[in-house]
Parts: C-alpha cells; structure tokens; sequence
C-alpha cells in the first residue's frame, strides 16, 4: 500500500456504557447502573489523546451510543458539548445523534438535549407491542414509545430515527408489519428494520428462545422491506431505511474514519505518512477505563489493519448503492484491479455487478449479503 493520498471524512463515537438494565439480547458493552463521577472528564481526557488523529480535520458527524446516553444528565451533556467545541473544529452542517430508549427520565430531558448541540435521535422502540417488549427486557411500554417520539418531534428533532426488531418471539408476520406501521405513521425521518439475531455471550444465547422458523423471518423481513419502500424509505444499508441516510453511518459503510473515545470504543484511522491505517480501542471495563485515564495512562490499543480490501468490501457491499472503484483505491490505498479475480467470480455467481467503475451487490447478493463478502476474505 503506497497510494494513500487524502485523508477520509472524520466522524467521532462516544461511548456511554451505563443503563438502567440489560437487555437479554444485547452484546453491545453496556452494564446496569448510574454513569460513575468523572466520566465525561474522562471522555475529554481520551479525546485529548486522540487529537494527533484529527490531523487538521473537521469533524462531520457525532454519535453517542452506548448502553443508554439519554441517561446522561443534563449538566454532563453541556460539560461534554463544550469540551467537544474547545478541542475540535465541529462542521457547519454536522449531525450530532443521540441513542435514546423511551422512558419517562429520558424523555423530560429531549429538549434540553437539543440546546446541548443534538440534532438526532436514535429511539430504541423495538416493537409497540406490550408483550414483546417484555419478551425482550425492555423497560418501556408501547404508549411510552408513541409519547416519546412524538415529544421529540415536538421539541424539534426533525431528524429522528426509530430502530425496530422481527423475527420476535411468537409474532407472525402480520404483527411485524403492524409494527412497522406505526411506526412509519409517526413520520419518522429514518427507521433501522432488523432481524433478532441471538449473539453470543448474551442470556438468550444461553437460554435461546423459540423464534419463528427462518422462512417466516424471511417473509417478515421481505415484507417489511417492501413496506418501508413503498411508504418512501429508501433501503441504503442492510438494516437502513430513509430518504435522508445518516451521515454518521455512511461513514462507516464507505470506510471513512472515525475517533472512537469511552469505554470499549472502537476507531479507525490513515495516517498519511506511515501509509498505514490503523484501528484502536479503549478498555472495554468502565472502571478499567477510568482508572487508567486518572493514571494517565495512554489508553488507545492500536492496531494495524491487516487486511485493507477486505475491511472495505465488509463495510461498503452493506451499501445497497454500492460504491465507485476511486473510492476504494482512495480509501485503501490499493487498486482495484488487486480484487479482480473476486470481482470476476461474484460476478460469475451473480452476487455482484461491476459496470463503468462502479460496484454494486445484486439483488441476490443483497440478500446473501455473508457468503458476497466471504468471497473477499
């Protein structure tokens, strides 16, 4: 790799690793209880040590995930905003989201949330259904989800998303589009539609549950997407329906960069001069993390990228669009013609269509989007 010209987009993920109860599914790192005195602190002292990776760029977009970051105290959203603003040139135009479930707690502080600097929301509703919202641990009820979203768009979160579950326990696929129907009537500007998927090292892959059979999933999801299409949510991303994609996530996709500071965070980053790029991340425990951050010591494990066309093909064929030949060679520092023999056999197994410099997955390659990516392995 020799060709790494131009430094990507940069994005910047904080995490919050704290919530009120941890949901039987989730594999994200989080864990039950308050934020610990001195975190946003940390955060700050984190990102200080990150800032030989700005390298003279501006900021595009925010997210705050966790766990639950609408938790944070008001206080601590001001004390965070204003450390981001006095260490970083923030873009004009840039999307600052916010992950919210839709509790009471929460919900009172959306609008002072939106004074901090947020201008998206990501609601965790999951499903508007009583019953399988207990099947999944959530703390929230369907009314609950319908108040908070519509207080959100009251306070002024314009841009707002709403991430919903299939495959649930007992539901059919009338129930799913029921689902998503409510929620496409309260005018969302983004919905994520995923599939339960039981991962590792969670309850429910210790206790799995009884889900439909995979051809009811299947349905579901079909269905949904058909759905969603039809009511003006274009697919952009596996999981990912809207007119106005979110930033934040499309950077990811089209392997941009991106600083990645709290406990557990991940990051991705090119560094011109060694024509490397680099991943790094932070002590996964929150009590680790604070206490080598009060020690001083560099927190950032950091780790060269082994295999660049890979990493890019697993992020960018989630891209329903797909993706130019002169973004990969400028975001992997390789060409193109380096994929050509896999780009001819995807092509053979009509899971990929490469026309006039540009790569796409077909519809079947969308579908079986793992065996498309394995061919890059």
């Amino acid at each position: 790799m020799n060709n790494l010209l131009e430094l990507p987009p940069l994005s910047l993920y904080i995490h919050y690793p704290w919530c009120v109860k941890k949901c039987p599914y989730c594999d994200f790192n989080s864990h039950e209880g308050s934020i610990h005195d001195g975190y946003i602190k940390a955060l700050l002292k984190d990102l200080d040590d990150n800032l030989r990776f700005v390298q003279n760029r501006k900021i595009h977009s925010i997210f705050i995930g966790g766990g639950t970051p609408s938790l944070m105290s008001i206080d601590d959203a001001h004390e965070l905003f204003d450390g981001l603003n006095e260490r970083l040139f923030l873009s004009k135009n840039i999307e600052i989201t916010l992950e919210a479930n839709p509790g009471t707690f929460e919900v009172d502080k959306f609008a002072e949330f939106r004074k901090a600097g947020i201008n998206r929301l990501s609601v965790g509703v999951q499903s508007f259904r009583d019953s399988q919202l207990k099947f999944l641990g959530r703390i929230h009820s369907g009314g609950e989800a319908l108040s908070a979203i519509s207080e959100a768009q009251k306070v002024g979160f314009d841009n707002l998303n709403i991430d919903l579950m299939y495959g649930l326990q007992d539901q059919t696929s009338e129930m799913c589009i029921e689902d998503l129907t409510q929620a496409i009537e309260l005018n969302p500007s983004h919905i994520s539609f995923y599939q339960l998927t039981l991962e590792p090292n969670t309850l429910f892959a210790k206790y799995p549950p009884k889900l439909p059979i995979n051809d009811k999933i299947w349905d579901m999801g079909d269905q949904g997407a058909a759905l969603l299409n039809q009511k003006g949510f274009k697919q952009y991303e596996v999981s990912a329906y809207s007119e106005r994609p979110s930033e934040h996530n499309v950077n990811y996709w089209e392997f941009g960069d991106y600083i990645g500071i709290g406990a557990g965070a991940h990051g991705k980053i090119t560094d011109i001069e060694s024509q490397q790029i680099y991943r790094t991340l932070k002590p996964k425990s929150p009590k680790d993390y604070l206490s080598n951050i009060q020690t001083g010591i560099n927190i950032s494990t950091t780790k060269e990228v082994d295999n660049v066309a890979f990493e890019f093909m697993l992020n960018s064929l989630r891209l329903k669009h797909g993706f130019s030949s002169a973004l990969f060679e400028s975001r992997t520092g390789l060409s193109i013609e380096t994929l050509n023999s896999k780009l001819i056999k995807a092509g053979d197994l009509d899971l990929l269509e490469n026309k006039n410099n540009w790569i796409k997955p077909t519809s079947k390659g969308f579908n079986f989007l793992n065996e498309l990516q394995e061919i890059f392995l």
